[in-house]
C-alpha cells in the first residue's frame, strides 16, 4: 500500500486543538479514545482505532484496507494514501462489491469520513444511509458493512474499524496525504 510515507511526526498543536472540539459528557458523542493503542469499541464488533494506531498498524500490512466514505469532498480534497473510495451516497448498493474487492487476502476494513464522530446508540441502532452532510458516516457505513458481514461470513474480514476524527484529524495531525486521482489510490504519492 506505499505506507512508509506514514511515520512522519504527529503535529502536537493541532492535536490540543482537534482534542479540544470534543467537549467531555455530550450526549450525542462521545470523546473519542486518545494516544497510541487506543480504541474504543462500538456495538457488534467494529471499533474505533487512531491515527496513530492505524499507521502502527498498517506498516507492511497488506491486509488491512482503509475505506473513505466521503462523497464529494475526496475529490475536492486529498485522501489517506492507498485508501479506497466507497461514497456513503449509494453505500448500501455498493456492500457486495466492496466485500468481492476486499475479499482478496484483506481481513481488516478502517473506514472514515470528514469527521467520524462516535455514533449514538440511536444512530447505530437507526442506521439509514447516510448523507453528505452527516458527521457519522464513517461509523454509519462501519455499522452497515459489519450487519451485511454477520449475514455474509464467508468473506474473510475480520474486523471492522472506524478512524477517530475521520479525514480532518488525520490531516490536522500532520499525517500524509494524497491527491492522485487512482481509484483505489496506488499509496505512492505523499
Amino acid at each position: 500500500m506505499g505506507l512508509g510515507c506514514w511515520s512522519r511526526p504527529v503535529n502536537q498543536r493541532a492535536e490540543s486543538q482537534l482534542a479540544s472540539r470534543y467537549p467531555e459528557g455530550n450526549s450525542s458523542h462521545e470523546r473519542p479514545a486518545h494516544g497510541e493503542g487506543a480504541e474504543r469499541t462500538m456495538a457488534r464488533s467494529v471499533s474505533y482505532v487512531s491515527a496513530a494506531k492505524l499507521v502502527s498498524m498498517a506498516r507492511g500490512n497488506n491486509r488491512l484496507a482503509i475505506i473513505d466514505v466521503r462523497d464529494d469532498e475526496r475529490s475536492k480534497q486529498a485522501h489517506i494514501p492507498g485508501s479506497h473510495h466507497y461514497a456513503s451516497t449509494g453505500f448500501a448498493a455498493r456492500m457486495p462489491e466492496l466485500a468481492r474487492t476486499t475479499a482478496d487476502g484483506k481481513d481488516t476494513l478502517v473506514f472514515h469520513c470528514a469527521l467520524s464522530q462516535i455514533c449514538s446508540s440511536v444512530a447505530v441502532i437507526q442506521w439509514q444511509e447516510p448523507n453528505a452532510s452527516d458527521p457519522v458516516r464513517g461509523p454509519s457505513c462501519a455499522r452497515m458493512f459489519s450487519d451485511y458481514l454477520s449475514e455474509n461470513k464467508d468473506t474473510g474480514i475480520k474486523n471492522v474499524m472506524v478512524l477517530e476524527r475521520g479525514y480532518n484529524g488525520w490531516e490536522a495531525l500532520g499525517y500524509p496525504v494524497c491527491r492522485c486521482t487512482d481509484a483505489p489510490c496506488k499509496g505512492t504519492c505523499s
